[in-house]
């Protein structure tokens, strides 16, 4: 099991409804953590916002489970630090770091399309958080249908077919461990600026004008950057707008 950090464990599951539900379980029963969880098959996966997660045979589904000392608020910010070992994890693997780019908030994209999606989840009361499920999907071997996408949602791609490299689960577990272990001592020593910077550098469409929808509005402005919380920055036509959460669109 090359380069993972000590005292992080990995549990492999052959079968399970979703890691994201396993690592809530295991929170529940006492699991310190961190612990990354990876199923070969998942039967209720999910997505944002409760969306169903088609997870085809060979693709790539884990959650890492942590218990971070921090508010909820910056514990969120490892959407950056995921997405950024995620990239790496794929660079490294594919050797395709010019086909990838990073998707506010918390998507990858291959050769334009979405190859891979991050899900944070948390728990606790008053403020205090118990723990921090962090879900991994990655279409390694194959991309969802197109009947099973919802109406409107980002084209999928796998590994595979962008690339012509196979890669297995469990070679992308042992790398995305590795680079999110390398992310989060950086966040730990130097705070988010540099993560930050990291991620811009990597980011799609950065400059550009994107569509950002929200429960109650929608959006349309420059790309313009990303602020030291985390939130997506428009500049429209009615002037700058921060906006902390919602599904972007190009």
């Amino acid at each position: 099991m090359p380069d993972w950090s000590s005292g992080t464990e990995r549990l492999i599951l052959e079968s399970v409804d979703s890691t994201m539900a396993e690592a809530a379980r295991r929170a529940v029963a006492g699991a310190a953590g961190p612990l990354w969880i990876m199923a070969r098959e998942q039967v209720a996966a999910r997505g944002r916002r409760g969306r169903v997660w088609e997870n085809p045979v060979g693709n790539f589904a884990a959650t890492l489970l942590m218990r971070p000392p921090e508010s909820p608020v910056q514990a969120g910010l490892r959407s950056f630090t995921a997405a950024l070992a995620l990239y790496d994890a794929l660079a490294g693997l594919s050797g395709r770091a010019d086909l990838l780019t990073l998707k506010w908030p918390n998507d990858v994209l291959l050769a334009g399309g979405k190859v891979a999606g991050i899900l944070l989840e948390s728990a606790g009361q008053g403020g205090a958080m118990s723990h921090l499920a962090i879900g991994f999907g990655v279409n390694l071997a194959a991309a969802p249908p197109p009947e099973a996408l919802e109406a409107g949602a980002f084209a999928p791609v796998s590994v595979l077919e962008a690339t012509g490299v196979r890669v297995a689960p469990e070679v992308l577990l042992d790398a995305l461990a590795a680079a999110f272990d390398g992310w989060e001592q950086r966040l730990a020593a130097y705070g988010f600026a540099p993560v930050r910077r990291a991620w811009l550098a990597r980011a799609a469409r950065l400059g550009e004008t994107i569509t950002a929808r929200m429960a109650r509005e929608t959006l349309t402005g420059i790309f313009e950057t990303v602020d030291e919380t985390g939130a997506l920055v428009l500049s429209t036509r009615d002037g700058r707008r921060v906006i902390p959460a919602a599904d972007v669109f190009f």
